[in-house]
């Protein structure tokens, strides 16, 4: 089955591979069920404001609910799975709407009034059961045990995107291109970082709590900031550059996009940004079935000292500059990390569903995925360079300042860093980049 089948066929099939990997994860903790509480809210100290809900990773796995909490989804394998569904009596707000869509009609729909109705529903013995979810969940004596080898197991399985999983990643992508372009043509008009953060939202037709992270809207130097979330009000005088990490949500996938723009786009940087985005698309090509994602990361840091030696900042070779950590201070992150549910997407470092860590490479701390590809994973690939006071202070005064041209980077400073990020899905074949294919429909 492929992802150009009906969104019914898509889900049908992923229905089975969720309850199938359920199976295989009871069995290897010894329960007999699987209980899932989407989540509830959570009320701020001294306050009666509650924060934004964010629904349990695993419950929204298996149906595209993100705004319902005090639901609850029960599997036990024979039997027709429950999703007890609260609908609650309220005029303070917006009730959810009965459940709809093809994908209600795989679960035995039990519809409550109130969190506590759901007891009767869920199975006998709250000792057989593995219950997955956060410690404010608990409803009498069903308190979340997060067994570690069920857990274990649907995370590790969790990389392996069903057919239907890249078809929501992708209507996620569509959104979050829409909103990039969107973002673009705001820094191209002159605005401020938060007009740009607006201008995005209003696309991607989703507010800052409904987007899958807060984005980072940086521009001129706030770009070497990597998680620069201050959103300035005012433009500054002279505009450079515009660094933006954003994404979207669909039925609770997530894309996860990056791009770099600068201001003059004859100028010098526009094409250290044209450099990057070309050697970041040699680095999407090697996300192939058998090849190992720690080496991707080695092999970028290679890359990117390259592009550094070819702009004249490095004077000495990339080989040497990735050997004496010189390249760390330039590119201080990681290649990239799993998506899907999650923005960071679970089981990073999992050597098998049993549990188990593969370790990151020595020096290297930010890695956040060290599995060898296999079809099926979806991974973002996301190499920079930066100009971050921070870090070349550090260089400056340590025995490899000589290795740099520092009228250089002067040069570069006032423009912060380059980030370009895409999302792509490892195959049997060649790879599928959601995030070109997006930009190229759009």
């Amino acid at each position: 089955m492929t992802a150009s089948a009906a969104p019914a066929d898509l889900y049908a099939q992923h229905f089975a591979e969720q309850q199938r990997r359920a199976a295989q994860a009871l069995e290897r903790g010894g329960f007999d069920h699987l209980v899932v509480p989407s989540g509830t809210l959570h009320y701020q100290v001294f306050d009666d404001r509650d924060y934004p809900y964010a629904v349990n990773p695993q419950f929204k796995a298996w149906v595209p609910l993100v705004r319902n909490p005090g639901s609850w989804l029960v599997f036990t394998p024979g039997a027709t799975p429950k999703l007890i569904y609260l609908q609650p009596f309220d005029y303070w707000h917006v009730v959810p709407q009965a459940p709809s869509g093809a994908w209600v009609e795989h679960f035995e729909v039990i519809v409550i009034r109130e969190p506590a109705d759901a007891l009767p529903h869920l199975p006998k013995d709250p000792a057989r059961c593995a219950i997955l979810g956060e410690p404010q969940s608990a409803l009498g004596d069903y308190a979340p045990n997060n067994p570690q080898a069920v857990i274990d197991y649907l995370e590790y399985h969790r990389a392996f995107k069903t057919p239907y999983e890249v078809a929501m990643m992708r209507e996620a992508t569509r959104k979050g291109v829409r909103a990039h372009r969107a973002a673009e043509a705001a820094f191209r008009a002159g605005a401020s970082e938060f007009d740009i953060h607006l201008a995005y939202c209003a696309a991607a037709r989703q507010d800052a709590n409904e987007l899958p992270y807060g984005n980072i809207v940086a521009l001129n130097q706030n770009g070497a900031v990597l998680h620069y979330m201050e959103l300035g009000r005012e433009a500054p005088e002279q505009l450079r550059s515009f660094l933006i990490d954003a994404g979207a949500s669909h039925a609770g996938y997530a894309c996860d996009i990056t791009r770099t723009y600068a201001s003059d786009t004859d100028g010098e940087f526009q094409a250290l940004i044209d450099a990057v985005d070309a050697a970041q698309q040699r680095m999407c090509a090697q996300v192939r079935a058998g090849f190992d994602y720690k080496q991707l990361h080695l092999d970028a840091h290679v890359a990117l000292a390259g592009i550094l030696k070819d702009f004249g900042v490095l004077k000495t070779s990339p080989e040497a500059a990735v050997a004496t950590g010189v390249s760390n201070v330039f590119f201080p992150h990681g290649i990239g990390h799993g998506i899907g549910l999650q923005v960071h997407e679970v089981a990073g470092f999992a050597a098998s569903d049993r549990g188990g860590r593969i370790d990151k490479p020595a020096g290297h701390p930010y890695l956040r995925l060290t599995r060898v590809l296999e079809p099926g994973m979806a991974v973002t690939i996301e190499p920079g360079l930066y100009f971050v006071d921070l870090l070349l202070d550090g260089l400056q005064r340590g025995e490899h300042r000589d290795s740099v041209d520092w009228a250089r980077i002067d040069g570069f400073r006032p423009f912060g860093g380059i980030r370009i990020e895409d999302d792509v899905v490892c195959t049997d074949d060649a790879p599928i980049n959601l995030t070109r294919e997006g930009f190229a429909a759009a």
